[in-house]
């Protein structure tokens, strides 16, 4: 069994995983930057080392301090978290060559589903329906424009390196396919080191629907139900439910074995997200995999029970995963990111002190945060303050509860994202579940704290 864990990461996901570390019996060492000296994750963890200056370029995205941290301290396992080194290979290699177990799939692998066209070709070997785009990387513009004239317009250029929403535009005219290919590369090159790029046809009214799978070193795979995260600005998501309320129970078993043959395809290992575009027929498409935990696995653990983060340092220690198959999914979840931004000036970011924090209590709310009355946002990195996770034992019931928590949360000194929530809840097309990528645009006028873009 792993005895100390580096916890290699900040913010939310950083408690997060030293909370799962100590209720297993772990040690928990935290790493920090200057700006997270008085952070919630330094406060809880056994020990804390500070690799460096704000800047993530300087501390937090710097192997060899990082691994140093591990090692001074004795850690005989390292924990990614999401974001920063989590699907970095060359960390990966790291880890291994300091004999530190990596809490995640290997670096073979994590290639593979990370370069967008390479894992296109495997998904598509496995039998998995791929959205009509680029066989592979794309050069230039040139390359791009008649695989763009035979898959049809409005397409998508993507990094082929990266997600997140970096690196990728909307198409819709032939002669917008070239500067937008360039400043797309551009983005992707700054965000990620590598300006490859591929395109794909943009499904129509779409659904982001994503399958969380968990897998053993022993050929065990467990399908952990699916997640609908359609609400999204610039493809970043802001709020995720599950079960998902569009898709029915064919296209949810259709859904489940595809991410059961991708995961086997590829040998997979520990935690990771098939992510799926649905169109209005319901038809799917393998978008991409993400090898590492998402922002939001809490309603998956919410309707199955499953702790995921405790499941990951499990399948590292060599153990089996204790049911392998299907989850059984019990009620409702909907997770809301509260992020430190202003939704009604553009979501216009909002960094500053945290003059009062009250987290809503009661039966089925959970918050996860790094925060706290008389916490400092950084201005450095992600807005993500605090999840608010609901849970009941149906949709309608979940949506009462998410209202009643966002009443009860109080968070003074910053703007956030609360506000918006509640305006969605409210909205007629969010509590029908008729909602798409589109949702943002399609009911702005029913939400009264969204400004303009």
């Amino acid at each position: 069994m792993i005895r100390r864990v580096l916890v290699a990461n900040r913010g939310e996901i950083a408690v997060r995983v030293v909370r799962a570390c100590h209720e297993l019996g772990i040690e928990a060492v935290a790493v920090y930057s200057t700006a997270d000296r008085d952070s919630l994750a330094v406060r809880l963890a056994d020990r804390a080392v500070c690799i460096g200056p704000p800047p993530a370029s300087q501390s937090y995205l710097v192997i060899p301090q990082v691994i140093a941290a591990a090692t001074t301290t004795g850690c005989d396992a390292v924990h990614p978290g999401y974001g920063f080194l989590s699907e970095n290979t060359a960390f990966v290699r790291a880890c291994a060559d300091n004999d530190l177990v990596f809490v995640g799939p290997s670096p073979e692998v994590m290639e593979i589903m990370g370069d967008k066209a390479r894992a296109k070709d495997a998904m598509r070997d496995a039998g998995l329906p791929l959205v009509p785009g680029s066989p592979g990387r794309l050069a230039t513009a040139a390359d791009a424009a008649p695989i763009a004239a035979a898959a049809g317009y409005p397409v998508l250029l993507k990094a082929a390196a990266g997600g997140g929403g970096r690196g990728m535009r909307l198409v819709d005219d032939p002669a917008d396919l070239s500067a937008a290919f360039r400043q797309a590369s551009q983005e992707a090159e700054a965000a990620f080191g590598d300006g490859g790029m591929y395109l794909e046809k943009a499904v129509v009214d779409a659904h982001h629907v994503e399958i969380q799978v968990l897998c053993d070193g022993f050929g065990g795979v467990l399908i952990c139900g699916e997640r609908e995260c359609s609400i999204q600005r610039r493809h970043q998501k802001l709020l995720e439910e599950a079960p998902s309320p569009f898709i029915d129970e064919a296209t949810r078993d259709a859904m489940a074995a595809a991410a059961e043959r991708a995961c086997r395809a590829v040998s997979y290992l520990n935690a990771g997200t098939i992510e799926f575009l649905v169109g209005a027929d319901r038809s799917f498409y393998f978008m991409e995999m993400n090898t590492r935990l998402q922002v939001e696995h809490p309603v998956t653990e919410a309707v199955t029970g499953i702790d995921l983060v405790r499941e990951q340092l499990r399948i590292a220690s060599g153990e089996r995963l204790a049911m392998t198959g299907r989850a059984s999914m019990r009620g409702h979840a909907i997770e809301f990111r509260l992020n430190a931004e202003d939704p009604s000036h553009g979501f216009r970011p909002s960094a500053g002190d945290v003059t009062r924090f009250d987290a809503p209590l009661g039966p089925g709310v959970r918050v996860d945060t790094h925060a706290y009355s008389g916490y400092r946002m950084p201005p450095t990195y992600d807005s993500l303050l605090a999840k608010l996770i609901v849970h009941a034992e149906n949709r309608d019931a979940c949506i009462a509860r998410g209202l009643r928590a966002l009443a009860e949360t109080r968070i003074e000194g910053i703007s956030t994202t609360r506000e918006l929530f509640e305006d969605i809840l409210r909205e007629r097309r969010f509590r029908e579940g008729r909602y798409t990528t589109a949702y943002l645009a399609d009911a702005a006028a029913d939400l009264p704290h969204l400004g303009p873009a």
